[in-house]
């Protein structure tokens, strides 16, 4: 009797122990879990708006590779305003996130708000990037976009390549605003320059309002009755632009270009309305964002080596190799600083090189040839 008792009461006493061990694990538990969350990348990132067919690409790209390389994002759409743009950078300050992503707001509004609202995340600690557009007179960390020069002259080209000398063209622009535009614009005109090509009018679409492709063309045909060729900023103005074309039996007789390799422009390009688009690899952009943005998370430093500059302090040891840095191309000034700045090539696509450059990467061949192949 008296051995059963030991018995049940050593049963009892390891009941006990394993009990109070399981307690001790769930009480501990949490506090692990917080502290993995703690540990994690935290970056903030700020989008002019999501009507643009890109944007929503560049966002479910960054958030998928940042997430990736172990960071969480946090997504505001500014909705198109500066104010509320400026809002989101103090929040994320407030929650002070290891980065802050912008796509500034091209509205025309004074940016001197939002290069304030960079200053104040700086002096917190927290790294600054521009991405797609260069943040004026900001001093940003970091500048990532594409070569908006090389757009301007990837369109020029194709034009002179399909256009007579004389031909008349149509400038439909994006907003001067918007940093990239004039840098398209200056490329467009180096190459059109001595061709004979001649832009009669520019318009300029405020906030990238896709309806201005419309209006501008309308009204153009209106007064000089044809045209030769249109320019247009992107491709929602060029489908805009050929909407009024369409409306006088002039589509596919006209040479519209465009840009950003939107599905509905490439679905255009192989009916024949439009001719070509210039692509930006979006992903490709975004998954490098998202790559620097975590190194500079982590502490990185900026080394900028095709330009001669000297290296900055710890990014190189004594053997000359690279240490604990991101190097980078170039710098971009932004009207007060010279920005380090990383740049990605366009590509022109037209209807000979879609399926090599488009199909089955950017867009399905089904939804491409939607329009041509039922």
């Amino acid at each position: 009797m008296r051995q059963i008792k030991q018995v049940i009461l050593g049963l009892c006493f390891l009941f006990c122990l394993f009990f109070l061990t399981g307690c001790q694990r769930q009480r501990n538990s949490p506090a692990a879990s917080e502290e993995n969350v703690e540990r994690r990348i935290q970056i903030g990132i700020s989008f002019d708006s999501f009507i643009l067919e890109r944007w929503q690409r560049d966002r479910d790209v960054f958030v998928s590779a940042a997430r990736e390389l172990g960071a969480e994002v946090n997504v505001q759409n500014a909705n198109g305003n500066m104010e509320e743009q400026v809002e989101q950078i103090d929040y994320f300050i407030q929650k002070k996130v290891d980065v802050i992503v912008i796509v500034i707001v091209a509205s025309g509004e004074d940016s001197s708000v939002l290069t304030e609202a960079v200053s104040r995340a700086q002096r917190a600690g927290i790294p600054v990037v521009a991405y797609d557009r260069l943040i004026l007179n900001a001093g940003v960390d970091l500048y990532i976009s594409f070569d908006n020069g090389q757009v301007g002259r990837l369109m020029a080209e194709h034009m002179r390549e399909h256009l007579k000398d004389g031909g008349e063209l149509l400038q439909i622009c994006g907003p001067m605003a918007d940093y990239n535009v004039p840098q398209i614009m200056d490329g467009f005109e180096k190459i059109l320059a001595g061709s004979g090509l001649n832009v009669m009018e520019t318009e300029y679409a405020e906030e990238w309002l896709g309806e201005t492709g419309f209006t501008a063309a309308d009204d153009y045909l209106k007064n000089h009755y044809s045209v030769d060729g249109i320019m247009c900023g992107n491709d929602n103005l060029a489908g805009n632009a050929i909407r009024a074309l369409s409306e006088r039996r002039m589509a596919g007789k006209v040479c519209v270009v465009g840009q950003d390799a939107d599905l509905d422009a490439c679905q255009r390009i192989v009916e024949g309305t439009q001719c070509m688009t210039v692509y930006k690899p979006v992903e490709k952009l975004a998954r490098r964002a998202a790559e620097l943005s975590v190194a500079l998370a982590e502490g990185k430093q900026i080394l900028i080596v095709g330009t001669g500059d000297a290296a900055v302090p710890g990014c190189r040891d004594d053997m000359e190799k690279t240490v604990s840095c991101i190097e980078v191309q170039e710098t971009m000034n932004d009207g007060t600083y010279n920005v380090p700045c990383e740049r990605l090539e366009p590509i022109a696509v037209t209807r000979e090189n879609m399926d090599e450059v488009i199909t089955g990467k950017y867009h399905e061949e089904s939804d491409i040839y939607l329009n041509v192949r039922n």
